[in-house]
């Protein structure tokens, strides 16, 4: 049986070589130590490509001194990223996050080496991928270096995320804190939004949501519902009251009943610290997560996702503003689908209805340039703070309609005259 061997952060990363494609452990996860060491090397490297998806904490990777010596090709562009990316000095590849292990596993995208950061190893040899499985569970089967800082704050979970110590190559035993992201303040617009998503949510429905001050407000607003499930590619702090108050137990799942199932948590060291060790929380791989076939055998699966921008026929951008690359493709489709091939299920995009400068987000026509995330044609609910709408069988112009109903009131001539201009103004088809 192959022996790890233990090193500094400085010498395990001299096994990384020019040109290699390194992956890059994500979210929480984040391997600072080793991002830290292996940039100190950046003199003596040239075309490291680092592969990862929503990394968390400082962006100094990012910085334009390295970028002779790396580049990034992300999957998903965070917030510490999305400078480089849009000045073209990184790269995005938009992909669905359920299709991304495949697409390392298939050896399409050969790994050259994977960092990542695991928790201390059980008496059995095994450490866990901890508060991140998603896509690193399957990277690190196929990277053919595999380089792991040993951190005691990284709390071992239950599910799919472990990792043999024979499997790993080198050892760096640091101990570092896990990036962390508070749930700030409450929004007034989101707390309406939120209240209009919570109204959607049935009791027994299986809940996805990413993270944000919309999904927050939305959680809040559900202390009254009963027999919530969770079956999510992420989640965070606003899911904690909910377990704790009995609301969320998961008993009308089909698949994994009793358990929450997430690839990936975000969120304060108390949820870090809820799920360490703890077998009502199960840590899947992406593949598995949000995989529509999966999501779809849950009963009445509510999708709760966010947009920056939706047209009035329906289609949803949620990754650019025109050209500029602002998030990725990400689980949204995955789970926009599988809760609407669920048997009551409820796929819900949710978003203000204004920028913060008051520019609306519905809009005649996306930005030129904007990526089409999701599909007028796969869209059902919209949510913004002036109510709800549905759209789904609804032909273009019903669309518009119901979308400027729900828009800013100081828009809503401008969104008619454009509506009107596109479609005319033969109300037959709103009744019939």
């Amino acid at each position: 049986m192959k022996r790890p061997v233990y090193e500094t952060a400085a010498q395990a990363v001299t096994r990384i070589k020019s040109g290699d494609r390194v992956f890059v452990h994500g979210g929480a996860a984040t391997p600072h130590v080793l991002l830290k060491a292996l940039m100190l090397r950046h003199t003596e490297l040239n075309e490291v490509e680092l592969v990862a998806i929503s990394t968390q904490g400082e962006g100094y990777f990012a910085a334009e001194e390295y970028q002779d010596a790396f580049r990034i090709n992300s999957l998903f562009v965070s917030a510490n990223i999305r400078k480089a990316v849009q000045e073209n000095r990184a790269d995005y590849i938009p992909i669905f996050l359920s299709e991304i292990p495949g697409l390392f596993t298939s050896r399409q995208f050969p790994l050259s080496v994977a960092l990542l950061q695991v928790s201390p190893p059980d008496a059995h040899g095994y450490c866990s991928l901890g508060v991140s499985v998603d896509i690193a569970k399957s990277a690190s089967k196929v990277a053919n270096v595999i380089i792991a800082q040993i951190n005691p704050n990284m709390p071992r979970t239950h599910g799919d995320g472990l990792i043999a110590l024979s499997e790993i190559d080198v050892l760096v035993a640091e101990a570092s804190v896990l990036p962390e992201i508070s749930m700030g303040e409450g929004d007034p617009i989101a707390m309406k939004i939120g209240q209009f998503v919570s109204d959607l949510v049935e009791d027994g429905a299986t809940l996805q949501m990413g993270i944000g001050a919309i999904p927050d407000a939305a959680l809040s607003c559900m202390g009254n519902h009963r027999n919530l499930g969770i079956h999510t590619e992420m989640f965070s702090d606003g899911v904690l009251p909910l377990v704790q108050s009995g609301v969320v137990n998961n008993s009308c799942k089909t698949n994994n009943p009793g358990r929450i199932v997430t690839g990936f948590v975000l969120g304060s060291r108390k949820l870090y610290d809820f799920v360490a060790d703890n077998p009502s929380v199960i840590f899947m791989g992406s593949d598995y997560v949000n995989d529509d076939a999966i999501i779809r055998q849950n009963p009445k699966v509510t999708a709760i996702n966010s947009a920056i921008e939706i047209d009035l026929t329906g289609q949803v951008c949620s990754d650019s503003i025109g050209t500029a690359q602002f998030s990725g493709v990400g689980g949204q489709m995955d789970f926009i689908r599988g809760a609407s091939l669920s048997k009551g299920g409820k796929p819900i995009i949710a978003l203000p209805s204004t920028t913060h400068d008051g520019t609306s987000r519905i809009v005649s026509l996306l930005k030129p340039g904007a990526g089409v995330v999701t599909t007028r044609a796969h869209v059902h609910y919209v949510v913004t703070e002036y109510g709800t709408t549905y759209l789904f069988g609804k032909n273009l112009r019903q669309r518009a309609r119901s979308l400027i109903s729900i828009s800013h009131p100081q828009h809503r001539e401008m969104l008619e005259k454009a509506c009107n201009e596109r479609f005319g103004t033969n109300s037959f088809s709103l009744y019939h």
